[in-house]
């Protein structure tokens, strides 16, 4: 175990997190949320530092982040655990194993030897990915340190629930983020994830303020967040709080955990939202999950050409020269492009 970041000590024993925005008050010999940080005599101690339930090597295109050094490889890390509870989560079984099995799994690695790992695949980037990197801040930390004297950028695969503080803390080290914008609805929040909705959209704003490259993923459910007025408001939030440069990941839901009930996302839906997002002034409105769909590929905003073409996470054309379109040399927003 190591001794946590960002908790303060409180009378009796207790503790209170400032990891993430739950901000968990925890009795002594109890556990927060997330069930991987707990209170010992007045000392509150993460009980994942160091143990990966995960590693591997990944497009960085599967984060998904389409704008940040493209066609590259990141090297992905989890830990068990989340601060979320999903109903449909893609990764429960690590994310939700604590929580489902009362099991904190993982080998061990220090992250002198996540790094080197991710310098012998030629690895562009570290993804902190899979389940929430939150709440095993300070194995990321930790790593993300050593990575930047390395080279090697940093990137947070997330559902934004981080507080100011963290970000404040691990602003020096973190480049570029995936957030999950899962609905425009706290009760959507409450119900299917335990958390709110607020957190969410000031995270966002503060990574935007902090200069952190951003790209934004919403996952769309069928009767759920699929309206065209929630799809609005989230296109309508990214362009004006964000900005219209600012990418936006529509994915396509498959039933899985706890909503396997519910159907697949109709393509048609995930084509009318890409068109409210574009509607709304985003540049970069993407599909994801429907292999060579047009909504993969990155089109020039000024002119409309073709700039980089995918299928999956394969790029299969690139015709953007030192950030600008190859066509019509407008400037195009992203890093490494």
């Amino acid at each position: 175990m190591k001794e946590a970041m960002l908790y303060e000590k409180l009378e009796d024993s207790r503790v209170r997190c400032n990891l993430c925005a739950h901000r968990c008050l925890i009795k002594e010999g109890k556990r927060g949320i997330c069930l991987v940080r707990e209170n010992h005599e007045g000392t509150l101690y993460t009980l994942v530092y160091g143990r990966t339930i995960s590693q591997a090597v990944d497009p960085v295109e599967k984060k998904p982040l389409f704008n940040f050094y493209p066609g590259s490889t990141a090297f992905s890390i989890a830990t068990v655990g989340c601060n979320f509870r999903c109903d449909f989560c893609q990764n429960w079984e690590i994310s939700q194993a604590v929580r489902d099995e009362h099991l904190i799994l993982g080998r061990e690695a220090t992250p002198e030897q996540l790094v080197a790992t991710a310098k012998r695949y030629g690895c562009r980037s570290i993804a902190y990915t899979y389940t929430e990197p939150t709440i095993f801040t300070e194995y990321a930390y930790d790593t993300a340190r050593l990575a930047h004297q390395a080279g090697i950028a940093n990137i947070y695969v997330t559902n934004g629930y981080m507080t100011e503080e963290m970000l404040m803390a691990f602003d020096p080290y973190l480049d570029a983020a995936n957030v999950d914008l899962k609905a425009w609805s706290d009760e959507f929040y409450r119900k299917f994830c335990g958390a709110r909705l607020q957190p969410v959209l000031d995270s966002l704003k503060k990574m935007k303020e902090l200069g952190v490259w951003v790209e934004v993923t919403t996952l769309v459910i069928p009767t759920l967040n699929d309206s065209d007025e929630e799809l609005q408001h989230i296109a309508e939030f990214i362009a004006q709080e964000l900005g219209v440069e600012t990418p936006w990941h529509i994915s396509r839901f498959h039933p899985h955990y706890k909503l396997a009930d519910k159907p697949r996302t109709p393509i048609a839906t995930l084509t009318r939202a890409r068109e409210i997002g574009l509607a709304a002034g985003l540049r970069y409105v993407y599909q994801g999950n429907v292999p060579g769909s047009e909504g993969e590929s990155t089109f020039c905003y000024n002119c409309g050409k073709l700039l980089i073409s995918r299928y999956g996470y394969r790029l299969m054309e690139h015709h953007i020269e030192d950030s600008k379109c190859a066509y019509c040399r407008a400037e195009i927003d992203g890093v490494g492009l």
